[in-house]
């Protein structure tokens, strides 16, 4: 059994201007949008990290979900960990696991042979937890948040390579790490003062909040190419923290020479 980190899903109050800085800063391409978010009040754009992807959403409507998270947590940010699982048992045993455990599911939906489960952020105390399954489970190709297939040609990872995990932060990081590890279905670690449990291909760590905007997705690894694309981008931007992070999307992007 096993679960990618196959999408991230950051939140701004103005997808443009976030869009641009993202793919100008960390060097990737546009590859899809998705009309289908209207149904949420929200517009979105979707781009290539790798064979995994990055979506910024943003509200176009008043009272959305989207919306009250940006404003509990401050401005824009993390939103939602979207992972695919590696089949429709998978996916089912992580949902149950999560039920066992006290969470909700917020949302479900399925279309033909495809699935989708998103488990509440309120419960697992820091973000949307997704686990995606379909007749594919092709953690290399097709992905139907981007339409399935069509994107491969935007892929561009000569600054940008990969992700490596997500850290997430809340009050109590060792609770909120256990219960995320219970539901992923994967063991517990706890190395270098930092509570963390595999993914697939991806770390997630679970650090003390520490920034004032109180629990959520505060950070992304990512592996790069050309770290100095990057922090030249971002000192233009004025996202620039120092040679090891830059800030984009109300988030903290840790960059790791691949």
């Amino acid at each position: 059994m096993a679960i990618q980190l196959r999408q991230i899903c950051l939140v701004a109050a103005e997808l443009a201007p976030v869009i641009e800085e993202l793919t100008d800063v960390l060097g990737i391409n546009r590859c899809y949008v998705d009309p289908g978010v209207g149904v949420f009040g929200l517009e979105n754009t979707l781009m290539p990290i790798g064979r995994n992807f990055l979506e910024v959403v943003s509200p176009v409507q008043e009272n959305t979900a989207a919306g009250r998270y940006l404003a509990r947590r401050n401005g824009d940010g993390g939103y939602m960990v979207i992972t695919q699982a590696d089949s429709r048992e998978t996916q089912q045993a992580t949902r149950q696991r999560a039920l066992d455990a006290g969470v909700r599911v917020a949302h479900e939906s399925t279309r033909g042979d495809w699935t989708l489960c998103q488990l509440h952020p309120g419960d697992l105390e820091a973000a949307f937890f997704e686990i995606e399954s379909d007749a594919h489970n092709d953690f290399n190709g097709y992905w139907h948040p981007v339409g399935g297939t069509g994107w491969e040609d935007q892929v561009k990872q000569d600054v940008t390579i990969d992700f490596r995990g997500a850290e997430l932060q809340s009050p109590d990081p060792e609770k909120t790490a256990t219960l995320w590890s219970k539901v992923a279905g994967s063991e517990l670690e706890y190395q270098d003062g930092v509570f963390q449990f595999q993914l697939n291909n991806a770390t997630l760590q679970f650090v003390e909040a520490q920034d004032g905007r109180g629990a959520g997705l505060g950070g992304l690894s990512i592996a790069v190419a050309n770290r100095e694309h990057i922090l030249a981008r971002a000192k233009a931007r004025c996202a620039y923290v120092d040679d090891h992070q830059v800030n984009l999307c109300g988030t903290r992007w840790y960059l790791h020479d691949a």
